[in-house]
């Protein structure tokens, strides 16, 4: 099993210490990039600009949902 980034390391240790304090279950990761996902859709749906829009956020929600779910996809491919 690969090294996680610290993002990643971060989510399956709060998991852990609320579902089972154990630090070994590894078989959760699939679920837990699930649940990311899911947040990443109801939290920052995908979305598309109005051509005539001007506003130009400081993060956009595509760079929030792009970080969520790239520690999904890491979770999930452990």
């Amino acid at each position: 099993m690969s090294e996680l980034s610290p993002q990643a390391q971060e989510v399956f240790w709060a998991f852990n210490r609320a579902a089972s304090g154990k630090p070994d279950d590894w078989h959760y990761l699939p679920a837990i990039a699930a649940a990311l996902r899911a947040a990443a859709d109801q939290v920052v749906p995908e979305t598309t600009t109005p051509w005539n829009s001007t506003l130009t956020p400081l993060i956009s929600t595509k760079d929030v949902r792009s970080k969520i779910l790239a520690i999904a996809d890491e979770l999930e491919a452990q």
